[in-house]
């Protein structure tokens, strides 16, 4: 039988947690920096805050589908081979880009994400070792 790609219960947390962070940054960035007047208006009279940077380069990454394609680019590798690192980063960069304006292609990544857990899990060295036979040890357990 094959095994599917599935995170540990450690690594589960770890990608809900970039998750959440990654949206929450972004609805933080999206409505209290990019659509807000107050923030805008003093952004563009020059004030030099880590607010207005944050908002100059988010507005030239979603400009640019950034976003976007890094969460379809990431998800896509993982598709082709699962781990948890690149999941990770398809994962943050799809919520920024559902939130910051790149939705079609951060949702096509999501569903890219979804499909990745049905693919089969990475051989590792050990998989490829047929069981030794009873008193032999295997040559990997010495």
């Amino acid at each position: 039988m094959t095994r599917h790609f599935m995170p540990s219960p450690r690594q589960i947390h770890w990608l809900i947690a970039i998750g959440f962070c990654s949206v929450g940054y972004a609805i933080y960035l999206r409505y209290l920096g990019i659509e807000s007047t107050l923030v805008g208006l003093a952004c563009d009279g020059g004030l030099d805050t880590w607010m207005c940077a944050s908002r100059r380069v988010a507005r030239g990454l979603y400009e640019h589908s950034v976003f976007g394609w890094v969460a379809l680019g990431a998800a896509t590798l993982n598709l082709m081979r699962p781990s948890v690192p690149l999941a990770a980063v398809g994962l943050a960069a799809a919520g920024l880009g559902l939130v910051l304006f790149n939705a079609m292609l951060a949702g096509l990544s999501v569903a890219l994400l979804i499909i990745s857990f049905a693919r089969p899990a990475p051989k590792s060295e050990f998989d490829d070792d047929p069981d030794p036979a009873p008193g032999q040890p295997s040559e990997h357990h010495q």
